[in-house]
């Protein structure tokens, strides 16, 4: 486990490796305990180096076993070695020279899960970021590109299944049972895309013809007696091709495409070249086993990892500060993807939704960093919603910029000018000033300062001139290294709604730029004039959430009403019913904290229940109407000072008088939205389920009695309304003979499908109130908890932390307590994982002073702990200092 604590690796020192890799020929000897490497590496030195700089290659925990120069033995006087490097000197000027390295690892030891690791009998490999170097000593950074050849060597009977990157070359059984396989992956690609994995599988095979005619065979290996669920995959799959042909003209460049679905898997997928490996719960589904909600992530992550093929492989990154231009880009791909298949507004809902839930307090909190930071001490830290989401909006405002054509030319050029190259951020923004004739060195902003822009707007109608005058202010908050900002260029989607509900269209705008329905805000304040406007029109603005700003436009209810029934944008009409129940929930929340009666607007109701009910709007919508702001999303509202419980009480105050008021809509909607014939994972009919399930968990508030719940548990024929009625149960009526009985039933019907398994945990861990800690330390003994399992630590622990406020939130700090000895125990293991579960304290000062200081001593324990890993110090000293 690494722990050089101390190394902050900057973007303004990178330089290029004195040395070239020319290619790479790797031989594994597969053993369970201790397999055999062979890396042969040919090597230049790069024009204009020192000809007596040493070869430096990277290491993580490795012992060096033979050392070769040109297939003669290196003298031990020449080279330097420890677990983390290996330096050769005395290296040749100018010609080519090859260097072998042997090194012996133990795969069934790996429990970090990064490098080779033997997982359930199956060999499996991660290398991103820096995961090669725990597999042999190597030049093990992105800009060091270079076609790979892999010759597999392994037990025959273990290992049927021996896969790599690329192209299969051959292989064949020899003697004593032993068996080889030979890959060739002609693209030069980095070492963190090398991909390995070797056991016995079963596959499920296919074939996708690309544009220009060439067949290529697709194949998905996953545990025996698991293949039949792993045919939505594959069809997402090849509708992920064929978008990527039509949309960004990308065609697939080799004879063959594999994934392979492990159940030990820190991430949720890996998008190595030709050969992605899965974590399994984003690979198999079927009706009975996986929701609406599983079906939707595999078919976007299924399609992000594919899409990586050129965003993230064929053009890869100059180093790990540039990690959005692949992550970023390709979340933009995969979500466009996604909204084609699906519905375009519900799927910018729910992505918006995720931004204000997970990125906007990480801008706001001690973690905050640019979408391209410019220092850090473990890269892996970095793998974040700011990278990946906030990295995916730039992208779409560059689009909102230039219009969808201008984007497209952008992209053209960029894939035509740095295939096979490892780039930077100002290499893609340059493709688009390039294509379009248009500076963005403002804009380029958005990827170096942290932070959410706050908006401010406040608007006036002169009647008499016919003018609508619109003032906009914006302050880029500081944090954390990043004290003073300047003004950003944001992008505002706009919309002027008469009294008749019609767009009013000004004779002219001034004030700044104004293409089509964008303002382009650049300064810290601007006015913007509209004219020729012949009555008080309503301003839509940010429509689409065109940029990833937080908005403070105190509009009435009447107007936010307005737009909720006017808008053309439908994204618009759901943040406008949002912004009408924010104040309710917020002073529900301080009405709860004080112990004062909680009431509810009217006009509030009657907005929710008008769209809850109108047939005309799409069922998945009316059901993202209905699932108000998330008691995180609240406190966020609120800034600080928070009572998770207060704030929960107020939340349920307010569904509940909706649900008192509405009780005969959500009646009609429960029996009107059933879905005919056999289960379809398709939009229209996992619309119909999301509605009837927000039907349902209102009847449940207005009825306040386990049994419609369930009768739907009973009812459900699919685990999407399975785990819906399973969830209202276990959250509104944890000590109900029915809950009881439901928790029961579903685990001795699914108890060995590990995947359903951790849904039953994470309903358990999500149940809120004083008795939760207790529950997961119980659920912690139950047999079926697999502490060496990410997938099982993440749905009860990580689900406790992340997803249940009240229940790790207590005020007595238990909560904390709990988290900080769970930490303890997996960071020695699975550093990576221990990590990630640690940040959902991340928010820790907004809460109020006694579970605040409770939260700053569980986190002083961790950080007073001497063996901690790279990865959980970092994030536990920039939570506590920043």
């Amino acid at each position: 486990m690494r722990t050089d604590i101390g190394q902050i690796v900057n973007l303004a020192d990178y330089r290029p490796t004195d040395f070239v890799l020319e290619r790479v020929d790797l031989t594994f000897e597969l053993d369970p305990t201790n397999t055999k490497v062979e890396a042969r590496l040919i090597f230049h030195r790069r024009e204009g180096v020192d000809p007596s700089a040493p070869l430096v290659l990277d290491g993580d925990e490795l012992n060096l076993s033979g050392l070769l120069f040109d297939q003669n033995e290196v003298p031990a006087s020449q080279y330097d070695v420890t677990p983390e490097s290996l330096t050769i000197r005395d290296l040749p000027a100018e010609t080519p020279f090859e260097i072998t390295v042997t090194t012996y690892i133990n795969p069934e030891a790996n429990t970090q899960l990064m490098g080779l690791y033997r997982t359930n009998g199956v060999y499996c490999t991660q290398c991103e970021a820096e995961g090669f170097r725990r597999i042999t000593y190597f030049p093990d950074r992105p800009d060091v590109l270079a076609p790979y050849t892999i010759t597999i060597i392994g037990d025959k009977a273990a290992n049927p299944v021996m896969l790599s990157n690329g192209n299969f070359l051959g292989g064949a059984g020899y003697d004593e049972g032993r068996a080889f396989a030979a890959w060739f992956d002609p693209h030069p690609k980095p070492s963190y895309l090398f991909a390995l994995v070797a056991g016995d599988l079963g596959v499920v095979e296919d074939t996708f013809e690309t544009m220009s005619g060439n067949e290529v065979a697709l194949k998905i290996y996953v545990e025996h007696g698991k293949e039949a669920r792993a045919a939505y995959a594959m069809d997402a799959l090849k509708r992920s091709m064929k978008w990527d042909e039509e949309r960004f003209g990308r065609e697939y460049d080799l004879n063959i495409f594999q994934i392979v679905a492990v159940s030990d898997f820190n991430m949720g997928a890996m998008e190595n070249k030709g050969l992605n490996v899965f974590n399994d719960k984003y690979v198999l589904a079927d009706p009975e086993t996986a929701t609406d909600q599983d079906y939707a992530n595999i078919e976007a992550i299924i399609a992000h990892e594919y899409f990586h093929n050129w965003t993230g492989n064929r053009i890869t990154c100059r180093d790990w500060f540039q990690l959005c231009l692949k992550e970023g880009l390709t979340v933009f791909r995969d979500h466009e993807f996604s909204a084609d298949m699906r519905s375009r507004a519900v799927k910018r809902i729910a992505e918006v939704r995720h931004l204000k839930s997970e990125q906007f307090p990480e801008d706001a909190g001690p973690l905050a960093h640019p979408v391209r930071p410019t220092k850090y001490r473990e890269i892996n830290n970095f793998y974040t919603t700011t990278v990946y989401q906030k990295g995916s909006e730039v992208t779409r405002m560059i689009s909102t910029l230039l219009g969808q054509d201008g984007f497209k030319s952008g992209m053209d050029l960029y894939f035509e000018r740095h295939d096979g190259q490892a780039v930077t951020v100002e290499d893609y923004v340059k493709c688009f000033e390039d294509s379009a004739g248009r500076d963005l060195k403002q804009f380029s902003l958005w990827y170096s300062q942290a932070g959410t822009p706050l908006v401010t707007a406040s608007s006036e109608y002169d009647q008499a001139s016919g003018t609508f005058t619109l003032s906009l202010e914006q302050m880029v908050p500081a944090t954390p290294g990043q004290p003073d900002k300047l003004p950003m260029h944001i992008p505002l989607s706009f919309s002027l709604i008469s009294d008749n509900g019609a767009a009013a269209t000004p004779s002219s705008v001034t004030g700044g730029e104004v293409t089509g329905e964008v303002l382009h805000l650049t300064e810290r304040n601007q006015i913007f004039v509209f004219k020729g406007i012949s009555s008080r029109p309503v301003l839509s603005l940010n429509r689409g959430f065109s940029a990833p700003i937080n908005l403070q436009f105190n509009q009435s209810a009447a107007d936010l009403a307005h737009i909720a029934r006017h808008d053309t944008d439908l994204f618009a009409r759901w943040q406008a019913l949002t912004d009408l129940s924010i104040p309710n929930l917020t002073q529900a929340a301080r009405d709860a904290r004080d112990g004062k009666e909680i009431t509810c607007d009217p006009a509030l109701i009657a907005a929710i229940l008008e769209a809850a009910g109108d047939d005309t709007l799409e069922p998945a919508f009316r059901s993202q109407v209905l699932t108000l702001p998330s008691e995180a999303d609240i406190g966020r509202e609120l800034g600080g000072n928070n009572d998770p419980d207060a704030i929960r009480t107020g939340r349920q105050a307010i569904i509940s008088a909706i649900a008192t008021a509405g009780a005969q809509t959500f009646a009609r909607l429960f029996d009107d939205m059933q879905t005919d014939g056999a289960y379809s994972p398709d939009a229209e009919n996992a619309g119909k389920r999301a509605l009837r399930s927000s039907a349902l968990a209102y009847l449940t508030y207005a009825e306040a009695t386990p049994a419609r719940a369930a009768g739907a548990f009973a009812a459900a024929d699919n685990m999407t309304d399975q785990m819906s009625a399973l969830t209202l149960l276990a959250h509104h009526f944890p000590d109900a003979p029915e809950t009881a009985k439901a928790l029961d039933t579903f685990l001795t019907r699914f108890d060995g499908n590990a995947l359903v398994i951790d849904k039953w945990f994470s309903v358990q861990a999500t149940i809120p109130g004083a008795g939760a800690l207790d529950r997961v330390k119980a659920l912690m003994e139950n047999p079926r908890f697999i502490a060496g399992n990410p997938n099982r630590v993440r749905s009860l622990i990580g689900t406790f932390a992340f997803g249940n406020p009240t229940g790790f939130n207590r005020r007595d700090g238990e909560g904390y307590k709990f988290l900080a000895e769970r930490i303890l125990e997996i960071d020695p293991k699975n550093p990576q994982l221990a990590a990630r579960i640690l940040t959902s304290m991340r928010s820790w000062r907004s809460l109020e002073p006694q579970r605040a200081d409770a939260a700053r001593d569980a986190l002083m324990t961790i950080e007073r702990t001497p063996t901690l890993s790279t990865d959980v110090r970092d994030i536990v000293e920039r939570m506590l200092k920043g």
